[in-house]
C-alpha cells in the first residue's frame, strides 16, 4: 500500500521500519519539527525525522495541519492510508478523509482505557495488571474511533515505563503490519462507553515522592515515571531521581532507610527497595554503584524536615 507515516518519538521508529520491511511504499513521513536540545540548544531532529532521512524518505514537519495549503499538500500525496503513532498533532477532518482508506492509529493501551497522551505511564501508576496495543480507525474525537485489532500483555511487577514502552512499540509494529495485510477482512469494533479513562499528560509536579503514601503507590510512581520525568526525592540538598524499585518487607517511620545496603525505605505502610538512582548532573546507577559514592546509612530519614 501507499502509506503516509506520521510519528515523532522513539516509540514510532520500529513501526516505520516494520512498514518498510513489509514492502509498503512510504509516500512521505510527517513528524514534529526539530527543537532545541542538548547543551548547545541546537535544533535536533526527532527520532522519526532522523530515521526517515536515513531511509531516504521525504520528511515534512509542519507546525499545524489546520491550513488549507498543508491539507492540500497532504491530499496530493494520494495515499492509500495513513499510519499514525505518537505524532503529536491533532488531525483535522480534511486530513483524516484524504487517504483512500482513512487513517489508522497505533495506541498503547487497551481502549477505551487510557485514551490520551500518557497511556503507558498511567497504566503502571494505576497498578493495571494488563495493557496492550490497539489499531484504531481515527476520527475527530480523542482516541474514540473503532478498534480493528487489539493485543494485550501483562505488566511485570517490576516493569518500568521505559521497559514497557519498548515492548509495546514492538507489538504495535507487528500489529499494524498484520492489520494492513488483512485490512479488508477486519471488522471495526466500536469502543464501549463503559470503562473510559483518560491518560493525562505527565506533569513534572507529580514526580516528587511522598513517603507517607503506601509502598504500593510509591513503587508504582517510581516505575511509572521512569525514565522521564523521573520520580525524585531531595537528599542533602540534591535532587535524586529514583528510576527502578520493587516492593519490600519492613516497616518504620515514613522515609526511614531500613537497610542502607539494599536501599530499603519505609513508606506510610510497607516499604520499597530502590534499585536504580540518579543524582543531578550524573548518569543513572544501579544501587550498588550509587551507594559507594553516596551512602544512605540505615536509620537515615529521607523525609524533608519541615
Amino acid at each position: 500500500m501507499r502509506v503516509i507515516f506520521m510519528g515523532t518519538p522513539d516509540f514510532s521508529v520500529p513501526v516505520l521500519d516494520a512498514l518498510v520491511a513489509a514492502g509498503h511504499e512510504i509516500a512521505a513521513v510527517y513528524c514534529q519539527p526539530p527543537r532545541p536540545a542538548g547543551r548547545g540548544k541546537k535544533d535536533r531532529p526527532t527520532p522519526v525525522h532522523a530515521r526517515a532521512l536515513e531511509l531516504g524518505f521525504e520528511v515534512r514537519h509542519p507546525v499545524s495541519l489546520k491550513g488549507t495549503a498543508e491539507q492540500e499538500a497532504f491530499a496530493a500525496l494520494q495515499a492509500d492510508i495513513a499510519v499514525v503513532v505518537a505524532y503529536g498533532l491533532i488531525l483535522p477532518q480534511a486530513v483524516l478523509d484524504a487517504p483512500k482508506r482513512g487513517c489508522l492509529n497505533i495506541h498503547a493501551s487497551l481502549l477505551p482505557r487510557w485514551r490520551g497522551a500518557a497511556p503507558i505511564h498511567r497504566a503502571i501508576m494505576a497498578g493495571d495488571e494488563e495493557t496492550g496495543v490497539c489499531i484504531m480507525q481515527m476520527e475527530a474525537g480523542l482516541d474514540t474511533g473503532p478498534v480493528l485489532l487489539r493485543e494485550g500483555t501483562p505488566i511485570g511487577d517490576e516493569e518500568t515505563t521505559d521497559q514497557l514502552h519498548d515492548r509495546l512499540s514492538a507489538m504495535g509494529a507487528s500489529l499494524i503490519v498484520t492489520a494492513l495485510r488483512h485490512l479488508d477482512g477486519l471488522t471495526p469494533e466500536v469502543q464501549p462507553e463503559e470503562g473510559v479513562t483518560y491518560a493525562a499528560k505527565i506533569d513534572k509536579g507529580e514526580a516528587e515522592i511522598d513517603w507517607s503514601q503506601p509502598a504500593v503507590e510509591v513503587d508504582r510512581k517510581i516505575r511509572g515515571l521512569s525514565p522521564f520525568p523521573g520520580a525524585w526525592v531531595e537528599i542533602d540538598g540534591q535532587r535524586v531521581k529514583l528510576l527502578a524499585s520493587k516492593l519490600a518487607s519492613g516497616a518504620g517511620a515514613a522515609g526511614e532507610v531500613l537497610d542502607g545496603d539494599s536501599l530499603t525505605v519505609a513508606c506510610g505502610s510497607g516499604a520499597v527497595e530502590l534499585l536504580r538512582l540518579q543524582r543531578a548532573g550524573k548518569g543513572a546507577q544501579d544501587r550498588e554503584v550509587f551507594t559507594r559514592g553516596f551512602p544512605l546509612v540505615t536509620g537515615r530519614q529521607l523525609t524533608p524536615q519541615q
